[in-house]
């Protein structure tokens, strides 16, 4: 997911009291990893494009000739587009092994760090959470001017 232009993911899971609101579901994501390899092979496929390389895009996985298979989801397609290894008329492509190694191309991917972590406190417990709750309502009902 890219956030005004900052790049970055937040993949929220359960906490430390064992909430089950995260929980993984079959019928939504049968292959649970895959969430995180996801995101993570944004950022790289990002990074390849700012410096210039050549590789498919990550949601094109049909045009390849891959599927989104029950069990494992799309864990084919992801480990043929990382290791560059997806057959296109005698040759293959995907994410150059270059990109393991490289820093994101642009310095502002550094920038910012502070402010979110500040701006994106995750409420701690029940209470901070109807608070949170009670705050977005009321800034729901401020910009809708009721």
């Amino acid at each position: 997911m890219d956030y005004y232009g900052i790049g970055f993911s937040n993949i929220r899971l359960p906490n430390d009291s064992k909430s089950y609101i995260y929980k993984y579901n079959k019928r939504i994501n049968t292959f649970p990893e895959e969430v995180f390899l996801h995101e993570f092979l944004h950022s790289l496929e990002r990074n390849a494009k700012e410096y210039g390389y050549e590789r498919p895009e990550l949601h094109d996985y049909q045009k390849y000739g891959y599927e989104n298979e029950l069990l494992i989801g799309q864990k084919r397609w992801y480990t043929d587009y990382m290791n560059k290894n997806i057959n296109l008329t005698n040759t293959k492509i995907g994410l150059p092994q270059e990109i393991y190694t490289l820093k994101p191309a642009k310095s502002s991917n550094f920038e910012y760090s502070y402010k979110i972590d500040k701006v994106f406190k995750e409420p701690e417990n029940i209470i901070e959470e109807i608070k949170e709750l009670i705050n977005n309502l009321t800034n729901k009902f401020k910009q809708n001017n009721y």
